[in-house]
């Protein structure tokens, strides 16, 4: 009786762990085999954060397709730069650059078709202008090149200079670079150093590359300031620029440099898009700033949050090189410098990089009247009173080191309007960038929309509701190149 019963309860147990097995074998394929094709599907519709690490697609294969579509891409883009802006070549007369290029002179935004002028729409409510869709098209977010697509994207002189020094191809097979190159800073620029103003412009009239650092340098810097200078011209691994499949450049890339966008610690141009805005039809194109005049600024990186220079630096070999995806950075050869040497090293250099002299300025950062023209000194004041640009751009640097939002969206017909990959949001707030050395460094705003100074000063009249005359404008735009 005692082993009958326990022969019964082993069948129990053995029926029992049949029947389990049995349930996991048919549930196992649904437990490991992942999410059905439906759902996948559905996922990889929905807007993600981030950039794909594993390629589905042969780098031969995606370099042939993306060149193919070059042209059509290229095509359209230079469409809307020419719907957008007056692009011909106008230099302002008598008035140059440190190193002697002329300066773009006139408004170059277009008005909106119907509007007479610029003060009979200067004239109009934010409300009105909205409604009628008036708000000229040039004032909108200027997309990149490739919206969809960004990245890194140099001007072809600067590709030239440095493939001539070093060897190195800055040029991508799947686009060009998009403004005239009138309208960009002067190359190479002039430099000049805090510690050094005795000297004047160092640059010897050359490019600062790897290739020539020691020889324009040595005996002018400190050890620890040209230790930084090297890093800043040596190349690192970036997005487009690296040396796994998924890259932009034809060949296999050591990368990029920091001084290949803020050339001679200046700009060029150079283009990307903004690291930490998603998805990709939100986020800014990004106008290089100039390195000048970094010492006595305190917001950094796209967003402002970034306290010193040495987190702005920290920050664009981190994250900013590789659309601020932590991912694609270890996938493509993240550069992670040493805080208490490299960071340093390079903060040090980059902080003795000066304004260009602007000899009509006294130790205030105001006009000497004996050295100013009257339409100057008329600027000037119209710039300090009625024009309302000192209240965010106060002497001596003409910076307010803060953001401010002057709300575009008040003008915008349609929020939601697509222009070649970019939605036509409002801005938020934005950076105040210091206005010394200001002609040296279009074009302006912190996406490029606007290419001369005359358009800086359209935009803002609008924008502030300040109804400057022809006369007020003309003077703020002079008094400006002073600085």
């Amino acid at each position: 009786m005692h082993s009958n019963k326990k022969r019964k309860q082993r069948c129990i147990v053995l029926a029992i762990a049949s029947g389990s097995l049995l349930a996991i074998g048919i549930l196992m394929p649904k437990l490991f085999s992942g999410p059905d094709s439906a759902a996948v599907a559905q996922d990889n519709a929905k807007p993600t954060s981030y950039s794909p690490t594993v390629l589905k697609e042969p780098f031969e294969k995606v370099m042939a397709r993306m060149k193919a579509a070059k042209p059509a891409i290229n095509k359209k883009h230079q469409q809307l730069l020419e719907r957008r802006y007056d692009l011909s070549d106008r230099p302002a007369k008598g008035v140059t650059s440190s190193r002697g290029k002329p300066i773009q002179e006139g408004v170059r935004v277009k008005l909106p078709r119907g509007v007479a002028s610029w003060e009979a729409l200067a004239s109009m409510s934010p409300a009105e202008i909205k409604a009628k869709g008036l708000y000229p098209e040039g004032f909108l977010p200027l997309p990149h090149p490739n919206h969809p697509e960004g990245g890194m994207l140099f001007p072809q002189h600067q590709i030239d200079e440095v493939k001539k020094q070093e060897g190195r191809d800055l040029s991508r097979f799947d686009l060009d670079f998009d403004l005239p190159e009138h309208f960009l800073p002067e190359f190479p620029p002039a430099i000049f150093l805090t510690t050094r103003s005795d000297l004047g412009d160092v640059s010897q009239g050359k490019v600062v590359t790897l290739d020539n650092y020691f020889n324009l340098f040595n005996g002018i810097l400190n050890p620890k300031q040209l230790e930084g200078l090297r890093l800043l011209v040596t190349p690192f691994p970036q997005q487009q620029f690296n040396a796994t499949a998924d890259r932009r450049s034809v060949r296999p890339s050591q990368g990029v440099t920091c001084f290949d966008c803020h050339v001679n610690g200046n700009a060029n141009g150079t283009t990307h898009l903004v690291g930490d805005i998603r998805p990709q039809e939100f986020r800014n194109r990004l106008d290089t700033p100039p390195l000048r005049g970094l010492n006595i600024q305190r917001l950094f990186g796209s967003q402002r949050a970034l306290k010193t220079v040495e987190d702005f630096v920290e920050f664009e070999q981190r994250a900013a090189y590789f659309d601020g995806d932590p991912a694609i950075a270890t996938k493509k050869g993240v550069n992670v410098l040493e805080r208490g040497s490299q960071v340093h090293f390079m903060s040090e250099f980059i902080s003795i990089l000066d304004f260009p002299p602007a000899p009509k300025l006294d130790v205030f950062g105001k006009l000497i009247p004996e050295k100013a023209t009257e339409q100057e000194l008329r600027g000037e004041q119209a710039f300090l009173n009625k024009g309302k640009c000192a209240d965010c751009h106060p002497a001596p640097y003409y910076t307010d080191n803060t953001m401010h939002n002057l709300m575009t969206e008040r003008f915008i017909a349609d929020p939601k309007e697509m222009f070649n990959g970019r939605i036509s949001t409002g801005d938020g707030k934005i950076k105040t960038f210091p206005l010394r050395g200001i002609k040296e460094s279009s074009p302006y705003w912190h996406d490029g929309r606007l290419l001369t100074l005359e358009d800086t000063v359209e935009f803002h009249n609008l924008l502030l509701g300040t109804k400057l005359t022809e006369q007020e404008k003309a003077d703020i735009v002079a008094f400006l190149r002073c600085l």
